[in-house]
């Protein structure tokens, strides 16, 4: 019974007709499974049980489904709220957004590289400027807050994803690599490798340790700036 229920809904699916909604759903699923590099009109066409040239129909070409990728993962990421801290709301937001790379591993090099003028994107980087604009920076300040904020949090992001060891390994790895670094060549690295390696530090980047020093600098510009300019 269970398997006709399900040969039923796979039935239902397959008869369901294409839509731009229907190829980005499918597209999201096999970057997320396969990477971004498998994802090409023919391997969507295969997950979607179409020939390639259907999906022409729906969506312009690759580059356009891209640019739908990143609409997607943008959704997900936490606007800033009208009238909120802004040190909270952006604390929250560089949060959001490093959760919806982390979950979506292939997006970051999207985020960086594209564009991305849709309008999720459009609406997500709106939100933060109003919120920087009412919480006293200037446009030209809140521009340079923005785009600060987002560096750090995308370089974090690829950082985490392409470190080549596991956060358990560190310790392990820590004291293979220490022969390399002697003390008398290397004293502050050597010094810094036994603090790890004797457990008194974990080694792991921190997002929140980083996230505080650029706003903590922030909050000292936005001070700083003249009022003149605030307008």
């Amino acid at each position: 019974m269970a398997k006709t229920r399900t040969a039923r809904s796979t039935a239902r699916r397959r008869r369901e007709p294409l839509s731009p909604e229907r190829v980005l759903d499918a597209a999201l699923a096999l970057a997320d499974e396969q990477g971004l590099e498998a994802l090409s009109m023919r391997t969507l066409a295969a997950a979607l049980k179409v020939e390639a040239m259907s999906l022409y129909n729906h969506v312009a070409n690759k580059e356009q489904i891209l640019d739908g990728l990143v609409e997607r993962v943008a959704a997900e990421i936490e606007l800033p709220a009208a009238g909120a801290d802004w040190r909270e709301a952006m604390r929250r937001r560089a949060h959001s957004a490093h959760a919806a790379l982390m979950r979506h591993r292939w997006a970051t090099m999207l985020f960086v590289s594209r564009l991305n003028v849709g309008p999720v994107m459009l609406r997500y980087v709106d939100a933060t400027i109003g919120c920087l604009r009412a919480g006293g920076f200037s446009y030209a300040l809140a521009d340079h807050a923005w785009n600060a904020l987002d560096a750090f949090t995308y370089g974090f992001t690829l950082q985490v994803l392409n470190f080549p060891l596991d956060p358990q390994q560190y310790a392990s790895a820590a004291a293979g690599f220490l022969p390399m670094i002697p003390p008398e060549r290397f004293p502050h690295l050597h010094g810094m490798s036994l603090e790890v390696i004797e457990g008194r530090q974990d080694g792991l980047h921190s997002l929140s340790l980083g996230l505080e020093l650029l706003l903590d600098g922030l909050e000292q510009l936005r001070r700083a700036e003249p009022s003149a300019i605030r307008g």
